[in-house]
C-alpha cells in the first residue's frame, strides 16, 4: 500500500523480543497468527510482495514502476536483511504468509515502509493486526509517531490509514509521470489502533 525507501534505513536494531512474539503469536478465529518474521518466512514474504505489487500498482503507475519496485524492495537480499534486523512482521495462516509489514527508522522518524495483505485475505482484520504490531514496536522503542507514504490513486490505502488515525502531512512529486507520494503521520498516545471491527 505504500511506497518505501528501505534502502535508506539506518542500522538501529528495532527487533522483536520473545515477549512480543508470545503476545502476538495467538491465532484469531480464522487461524491467522501475527508474529515477527523468521528466516523460513523469506519465500512467503517475497510471494506476498510480488502478488500484491502487481495488483496494487500496475493500474496506478504502470508495469515499469512495478518492475522497478520489485527489483529494488522485494529481492531476497533486501527482505532477508529486514528479517534479520527484526523489522518484518508477518501474518500467517497455516504454513502460508498472507500479510507483511515492515518498519524502521529514518532520521528521527519511525516509518512504516510496507503493509500488504493478499487480496484473497482482505476484510478479515489482518491489516489492522499488522498495524497494531507495528504501533507496539514503535511504543516499545520510545517512538511517539509513525510516518508512512502511499501512492496517490491507492484509494484502499488512503481509506485504511485515515480510518486508523493517520493524517496527511505533505506530498512528493517523483516526476516521470508517476503519481504523487502522499505522506501521512499518526501521533501515538500509548493507545492501540481502533479494533472496533475496522477491517483491512
Amino acid at each position: 500500500m505504500i511506497v518505501n525507501r528501505e534502502d535508506e534505513l539506518e542500522g538501529t536494531d528495532m527487533g522483536v523480543t520473545p515477549e512480543q512474539d508470545h503476545r502476538e503469536g495467538q491465532p484469531d478465529a480464522n487461524g491467522v497468527v501475527v508474529r515477527g518474521a523468521v528466516g523460513d518466512d523469506l519465500a512467503g514474504v517475497l510471494s506476498v510482495g510480488h502478488r500484491t505489487w502487481l495488483a496494487t500498482y500496475e493500474p496506478i503507475a504502470g508495469p515499469e514502476y512495478v518492475a522497478m519496485g520489485l527489483a529494488k524492495w522485494w529481492t531476497s537480499d533486501v527482505v532477508t536483511d529486514s528479517i534479520r534486523k527484526g523489522r518484518t512482521i508477518v501474518a500467517t495462516q497455516g504454513d502460508d504468509v498472507v500479510g507483511v509489514a515492515t518498519y524502521g527508522p529514518q532520521d528521527d522518524a519511525f516509518v512504516l515502509w510496507k503493509l500488504y495483505v493478499l487480496p484473497g485475505h482482505h476484510g478479515h482484520g489482518i491489516g489492522t493486526r499488522l498495524l497494531e504490531a507495528v504501533v507496539q514496536r514503535a511504543l516499545e522503542n520510545d517512538q511517539r509517531r509513525i510516518t508512512l507514504s502511499y501512492l496517490e490513486g491507492n484509494r484502499q490505502a488512503a481509506r485504511f490509514y485515515a480510518r486508523h488515525g493517520f493524517v496527511e502531512t505533505h506530498r512528493e512529486t517523483p516526476g516521470s509521470g508517476l503519481p504523487e507520494s502522499v505522506w501521512m503521520v499518526r501521533d501515538l498516545d500509548g493507545a492501540r489502533p481502533d479494533s472496533d471491527g475496522a477491517r483491512a
